[in-house]
């Protein structure tokens, strides 16, 4: 089964769980675009649009902005061919300040997604609350997944590899992913 890497904002920079996903895992994608630090909501759409339907029921692995990236795509195309999401530390864009690089991802979409997702939140997450997370697993319909005091689930958090996210993931699809390395 083939996993689509979707970062967060700034790409999920080297040493990030979502980089070492693809040393690990030869059926996993990167979704990349032009600019990590100002990603456009219209062209991040279409580089994920080209993506899905170049791959077979992919399962979507997103951080952060990639996550509420991922509600955006589902409330556009509910019929696309999507096994699953595991979508970590959602970015809450609603809380940014107008003038901020991604407040067009705002405001977030709160339709059931119409595929299984898991959705890992943090108890100390900066970019969102532990309220409006458990609102977007409620509203998305994700399984909830309480990580503890984790932090935004990134490389400065202390999540370089992070071997429960392959855990989590291959319970989404029906192949296991190899955490080693």
């Amino acid at each position: 089964m083939s996993r689509l890497i979707i970062p967060g904002w700034q790409g999920s920079g080297h040493g990030h769980w979502q980089r070492r996903w693809l040393d690990v895992d030869a059926d996993a994608r990167i979704v990349e675009q032009d600019d990590w630090h100002a990603p456009k909501l219209e062209d991040w759409l279409a580089r994920l649009d080209t993506a899905i339907r170049r791959t077979r029921q992919p399962v979507l692995i997103a951080h952060s902005l990639g996550a509420v990236l991922v509600a955006h795509y589902a409330r556009r195309h509910p019929r696309a061919p999507i096994a699953g999401a595991l979508l970590v530390a959602p970015a809450d864009t609603e809380s940014l300040a107008a003038d901020h690089p991604l407040s067009g991802f705002a405001p977030v979409p709160l339709s059931r997604l119409p595929f299984p997702t898991t959705l890992a939140l943090s108890r100390n997450d900066p970019y969102i609350s532990v309220e409006r997370g458990r609102l977007f697993a409620a509203r998305w319909g994700s399984e909830l997944i309480d990580l503890g005091h984790a932090g935004h689930v990134n490389t400065e958090s202390g999540h370089g590899h992070w071997p429960a996210g392959f855990r989590l993931a291959s319970q989404l699809g029906s192949q296991p992913i190899c955490a080693a390395a």
